[in-house]
This record gives structure tokens, sequence and C-alpha cells, in this order.
């Protein structure tokens, strides 16, 4: 295994025209996001850190409907510390990935609590904050306090990756990326929240992963990638494992009222502590998959529907089915609760569910 290579020191000059280049070009063509400060403003903070945890394997577009409601309902860190987690968590229903939730609540009471509601502006102490890692520590530090930070997401790493011209694979290639981004950005005094946010911006909107717009790139005569004809190729990934493939059932349960049975889903673990509908167990054979009730009364009647999803690192198939309670002496645990059939397109829930009720409905 050959060592990794390390990144060429850039000049002085050469930092100094990249970040002129960059910034120049964002003074003209800067996004306008709801949780962004325009030219001359002073950052929440509160609105970027409840973005980037909101961003965190989510594109922007699915994010600000989510970020407006929000920040509509709770105003403040202090807000959202005192509100009920599971109105936090069915407010979060269908962005995904719930770990984030139950952390943005738990954060939001740290640093209501422990922080008088400010906080900290450097990224070791907001690491010590549940949720908050690497990349949103530095985010928070450069966007929110205008610190220099390097902050690295998914689109720096595409645009370091071309202009460099770095052949290794992600990730074996992150350490070089970071030693580039490093020199770009640290101990930069000058617009550090800015640039993060034009590194950003320039991989979402011209450094895109497909059809680079090259002819509109502020730095595109100055890219090694460009420049020897590579740049549409990076960066380069190692080959993923193929996802495996869990199988499963998904009930619409109804009584004689016409009610639909909801589940409250166990606050740990995948899709901990949301609204759903009942499922069976979730596994690779559906041969050796139990029904989630079954009886001469009650049995599972297959219907034509079924959900395909996608997890991170699976991905879920259910076939659907009907049960009709036809007594009342069926009884269930606590965490399942009846809804009217009319009430169910209201209900928040994952995306996962919610595929199934639109069929059912």
């Amino acid at each position: 295994m050959q060592p990794k290579q390390a990144a060429d020191k850039m000049t002085e000059s050469e930092i100094e025209a990249f970040r002129r280049d960059l910034l120049d070009w964002y003074d003209r063509h800067r996004r306008t996001l709801p949780w962004r400060a325009g030219p001359a403003q002073t950052a929440d903070p509160y609105h970027v850190w409840l973005s980037e945890i909101m961003l965190q394997q989510t594109v922007v577009a699915a994010v600000i409907p989510f970020f407006l409601k929000f920040v509509d309902k709770w105003p403040t860190v202090h807000d959202l510390a005192a509100a009920d987690q599971q109105d936090v968590m069915d407010a979060w229903a269908g962005l995904g990935y719930y770990s984030r939730a139950r952390n943005l609540h738990k954060c939001a009471q740290v640093i209501a609590h422990e922080y008088n509601g400010v906080f900290p502006q450097v990224p070791a102490e907001l690491k010590k904050l549940p949720g908050i890692g690497d990349y949103t520590s530095a985010a928070i530090t450069a966007i929110a306090f205008d610190r220099p930070a390097t902050v690295i997401d998914g689109n720096v790493d595409r645009v370091i990756s071309r202009y460099f011209a770095i052949t290794e694979p992600l990730p074996d290639s992150k350490p070089q990326i970071r030693q580039y981004a490093g020199m770009l950005s640290e101990a930069r005094a000058d617009r550090p929240g800015d640039f993060a946010q034009a590194m950003m911006d320039l991989g979402a909107t011209i450094c895109t992963p497909k059809s680079p717009k090259c002819i509109l790139c502020p730095l595109s005569g100055s890219c090694k990638g460009h420049e020897s004809g590579i740049h549409q190729t990076l960066p380069h990934k190692k080959a993923k494992p193929q996802k495996p493939t869990r199988y499963g059932y998904i009930y619409w349960i109804t009584d004689r009222n016409g009610r639909v049975l909801c589940h409250r889903r166990p606050p740990e673990g995948l899709l901990g502590g949301m609204t759903g509908l009942p499922t069976s167990e979730w596994g690779e054979d559906i041969e050796n998959i139990k029904h989630f009730l079954h009886s001469d009364q009650n049995a599972p009647v297959k219907t034509k529907a079924q959900v395909r999803h996608v997890f991170t690192h699976f991905n879920l198939m259910l076939d659907g089915y009907l049960i009709d309670i036809k007594e009342n002496r069926v009884e269930f645990p606590e965490d399942y609760y009846w809804v009217s059939r009319k009430n169910m397109q209201n209900i928040e829930m994952p995306t996962v569910f919610k595929k199934f009720v639109r069929l059912m409905l």
C-alpha cells in the first residue's frame, strides 16, 4: 500500500487569488436561503445550528419547509428546549434520520439550561453537544460566528478534488482534501463565514456532480482538473458494497367504526419515537417473518400495495395487508392507538408509512 500523497503547499498569492475570485463570485451569485444572513447582516446562531442539523444527509430543497415550520413553531432555542420531545419528533416526520431530531431536542435543552441560550463559538466546545460532529461544529463556527474553520461537506469534497486534480478515491483522499481546504480557510480572518458558504454554493450550483458548468466557474482558469480534462470524473469513489434488502409486512388495520390502528414506535432504534403503522419484524428471509396479528377472526388479507423504501444501510420492501377487526375484544399495548380514517392524512409520520397511507386512501 503506497503512502498517502501530501497536499502541495500553496503560496500566499495562490491562496489569496482563490479566495478573491470565489468571494467575488459569491457576492454576485449567493443563494438566498431562509437560514442565511444577507449581506451586512449578522447570522442567527440558532438558525445556523438548526439548518445544519437538518442538512445532514438531506438536500436543501427538502430542508426548507421543515426549517420554516420549526422556526415558526419554536422561534428560539429556549422555545425548542421547552417543547415536548414527541412534538419535535412529529414535526420532524418525513425528514428522515430521526436520531437527528432526538439529538436536536437534547442539544437545545443543553444550550438553554447549561449555556443560558448562548451557543459556544469554537469547534471543540460545540462538539461536546449532542448531535454535533466535525462538520457541523466547523460550519457553526464559521457561518454563525464568522470565525476561521475548515468546513468540508460533499460539495467541498468535489470542488477541492477537481480543483487540485486529486485522483485518489474517497474516502482515502479525505486527509489530502482537508489539507487543501485548511490552507484555504484556517487562520484567514477575511470573511470566513462567506468563504465557507461560497465553497458550498459553488459545489451545489456550478461544480455539480454531473455536467459541471465550468464556463461559469470563477476558478476554472486555475483548476487542475479542468486543465487536464478529468474534472467530470472526480472525485473518484470506492465501489460501495451492495445494500441488503429486508422484507416485511405493513398493515392497514381497521375496526368496526372504520378507524385505523397506528403505532408509536419505541424511542430507540430505527424510526425511534415516530408514529407509524403496525408492521411485522423486518428481515432478509421473508419466509420466516411472522404476521403481526393473526387469528381465525382477524386473518390478514394481502393487497396489491407494496412499499419500497431506501434506508442508509439497507433497502426495504413491505407487502401490504388488510386486517378488519370484527370484534372489540382485541387488546393492543398502549403504544397502539386508533385514528379516524379522515384524520390519517394529518398524522405526521415517516415517509415509509406515508407511502402506504397514500396507497390505502
